[in-house]
This record gives C-alpha cells, sequence and structure tokens, in this order.
C-alpha cells in the first residue's frame, strides 16, 4: 500500500510516517517503478505498536530500541519490563511531586481565605505568596 493508504488506515498522516521512517522506528520500505513507498500490511501493526508506545508514556527513543530488539529477532519483553518499571517509578514520583504542590496550595488558599489587604506592605505584592 501506498503511504498515503497507509497513513489513513493507521490514522496518521504522512508526514508521520515520513517521521518515523527517519527515525528508524518505522523500517524503509521498497519503492515502486514511479518512486512510490509500497508498505506491507505488517506496517500498520508497527504503527499501532508505536502509537500504543506512546500511549504508555514511553519515548520514541525507547520505542525504537524495543523494536529494533524484535528487529533482531529476540523478543524485547524483559526490555519492555524494565521501561514499564522505570515509567511508574517516574509517575509515582510525579504523583507524589503534584500531591506536595496540592497540600501547599491549598494551605495558601486558605491563609488567604480572609484576606487582610491592609496587612500587606508595599514591599509585598501579596502576602499569600
Amino acid at each position: 500500500m501506498r503511504i498515503g493508504e497507509l497513513a489513513e488506515t493507521a490514522g496518521t498522516t504522512t508526514k508521520t510516517l515520513r517521521f518515523y521512517e527517519d527515525q528508524g522506528l518505522l523500517l524503509p520500505t521498497e519503492r515502486t517503478a514511479a518512486g512510490y513507498r509500497n508498505y506491507t500490511p505488517e506496517a500498520v501493526a508497527r504503527i499501532d505498536f508505536i502509537h500504543r508506545g506512546q500511549a504508555a508514556g514511553l519515548t520514541l527513543a525507547q520505542i525504537r530500541q524495543i523494536l529494533d530488539i524484535r528487529d533482531h529477532g529476540q523478543a524485547p519483553c524483559g526490555h519492555v519490563r524494565d521501561l514499564l518499571d522505570a515509567r511508574l517509578t517516574d509517575i509515582e514520583q510525579q504523583l507524589a511531586q503534584l500531591t506536595a504542590l496540592r497540600d501547599t496550595i491549598a494551605e495558601l488558599r486558605d491563609q488567604a481565605a480572609q484576606p487582610e489587604p491592609e496587612s500587606c506592605s508595599a514591599d509585598q505584592v501579596c502576602r499569600y505568596l
């Protein structure tokens, strides 16, 4: 199938497909005599995998690593597990930081619940921040 057909089938754009190819995510394909890319149906599954990896929060570089392992005939399961473990750790850290931020903002809001503008000096824009 040509690049436009692949883009439509995979729910993406031709520009994205060219980018994936440039980044080594999508393997270069044979070209027709007229120079058109001629993709196989397997390309749809590969693009679907790329999209699922992105939805899981993996970077394109990490997805490329997984694809490289598979392209060399090995199962990437262990590597995927390690990447997902690292992603979970990152998310847990982000959640902890967001919880701390929420608590700080809630405390500031509570302090500002009954504003006392006259208690602010001119060098303080607002004593609640």
